[in-house]
């Protein structure tokens, strides 16, 4: 049995190959928490030689837990989903402390990723292959037979955001193992600690040595190396769209699953339920303080309603409470100072050029209050980029065709949401958005995680959801088989 102690005192090392090691450097990363500053713990400053032995013993490992059938690869992930709900509070706590979650957010994040962990692993009991028969294309008969399976890529690398650690590195790495690849995940920095919770988690499963592997370290010294090393056979990241770009750029052919940025624009007709639209807003706009890739990032409403829906918004936005995730506060901080400045620039523009501010432009450190703006114009930088904090621009429209053509002029096209009560506007106008998902009459936001879940244009590339990422990291393999025809 090998080591399955992630940490000693304040230094987490990193599981690579059944052993919780430190880097051969011995250098670390301090991480502080972005509510105090105060120490949350030190985690390793891996090398290129680090990562090359990750690599190399997840190639080894690879094979045979391929050949593993996968009813027993099912079990250990399911037996992982359990052993994951005995340090629910432990996992909710470090994310208070390391991201500035909310207490009740840090506990849905881990339940949420238990009920993942379980779906995935039957999900993936119940795809099977399929058998075409060669009768079904002309000049054929069935003596031809394919029988088309599907098998693992190999190596994934899985890269995870800060903003969900633990869940969105879940979704990476359970629908890895489950289809028979071995996983080298590199968590995020800042909410490395509560991803790493999954590398003890799986450990204490039985997850064989060198099917999941750790790497921590700066992305100024080992991103690129990882990113375009021989031996990854895929690559899985959730971050910004600048380092997709550089990932699509770099990273040569090899499958890639790119979940990036996203402006999601709400777009209100006249005749929606006003204070469900409000409601749906504001909890879409800033829950988690807007740190969410889906979150509601502009609003497009018809002039007639404009001043109406503003008031509910606000009404909405000032029963906010702003505090410390221990007090389970909405509004907590931003994960860094560097975070607050670029959405405080962003504010600032709005002002400079005539927004009208309704609500907020407060700021301690890198907490900001929650801001809403309306007579946002399209010169403004808030009516196009996204500012993955606390800030609300309503944008008022003449008709349908001018609030589609604002949405889709957006490089992102991650998600939109449409708020009627008549439903065939709803499904034309949801024809029209470039984006992967459209909502009717709800804010945006990822989930149930069996459905699908993509983005267009620069908000990614691929299909995630349970079976979809599934099907993701496999590949159709086709055997023929040709009968004998004199047989037959």
């Amino acid at each position: 049995m090998f080591s399955c102690v992630f940490r000693e005192g304040n230094t987490y090392k990193n599981l690579v190959n059944g052993q919780w090691l430190e880097s051969k450097s011995g250098e670390r990363i301090k991480i502080y928490s972005p509510v105090d500053d105060s120490l949350v713990g030190e985690i390793q400053a891996q090398s290129k030689k680090d990562v090359d032995f990750a690599i190399d013993s997840a190639k080894k490992a690879q094979k045979a837990w391929a050949q593993t059938p996968i009813s027993e690869r099912a079990n250990i992930i399911h037996k992982a989903a359990r052993i994951m709900e005995k340090y629910e509070e432990e996992i909710a706590d470090i994310l208070m402390k390391e991201i500035a979650k909310s207490k009740s957010s840090a506990i849905s994040e881990v339940k949420r990723t238990i009920d993942f962990i379980h779906f995935t692993a039957e999900t993936a009991k119940r795809m099977t292959g399929e058998t075409i028969y060669g009768d079904s294309f002309p000049g054929f008969d069935k003596t031809k037979i394919s029988l088309v399976d599907r098998v693992p890529l190999g190596v994934i690398l899985c890269i995870s955001p800060f903003n969900y650690p633990v869940n969105l590195s879940a979704s990476k790495i359970a629908p890895a193992l489950v289809a028979g690849n071995s996983v080298v995940f590199k968590p995020p920095t800042q909410g490395s600690i509560s991803a790493m919770y999954l590398g003890q988690i799986f450990c204490e499963a039985g997850i064989p040595a060198g099917v999941l592997n750790i790497i921590t370290g700066k992305g100024s010294e080992i991103g690129d190396y990882l990113i375009t090393h021989p031996e990854i056979d895929m690559i899985n990241f959730t971050g910004s769209t600048e380092i997709g770009h550089r990932i699509s750029n770099k990273a040569g052919m090899i499958p890639l699953l790119l979940e990036l940025g996203g402006k999601d624009a709400a777009i209100v007709l006249e005749d929606c339920d006003l204070d469900e639209t409000a409601q749906n807003i504001v909890k879409g706009a800033f829950n988690y303080s807007g740190q969410r890739c889906t979150a509601v990032k502009r609003v497009l409403v018809m002039e007639e309603i404009a001043d109406e829906l503003a008031n509910k918004i606000v009404e909405q936005v000032e029963k906010l409470s702003v505090g410390k995730p221990e007090d389970d506060a909405q509004i907590t901080p931003l994960i860094s100072n560097k975070a607050a400045d670029f959405v405080q620039e962003l504010i600032d523009d709005a002002i400079e050029k005539g927004a009208k501010l309704l609500i907020g432009n407060k700021r301690e450190k890198n907490y900001i209050w929650p801001t809403v703006f309306d007579n946002v114009t399209e010169d403004m930088r808030i009516a196009w980029e996204e500012p993955f904090g606390p800030v609300l621009p309503i944008i008022r429209v003449k008709n349908i065709e001018e609030a589609i053509e604002i949405s889709n002029k957006s490089e992102y096209g991650l998600q939109g949401a449409v708020f009627t009560k008549n439903i065939d506007k709803a499904f034309a106008i949801a024809q029209k958005l470039e984006v992967g998902t459209v909502q009717i009459n709800n804010k945006t936001e990822r989930g149930p995680d069996h459905f699908p879940f993509l983005g267009v244009k620069a908000s990614g590339l691929g299909t995630q959801g349970i079976r979809y990422s599934i099907e993701a990291m496999t590949r159709s393999k086709a055997i023929v088989i040709n009968l004998d025809k004199d047989l037959q």
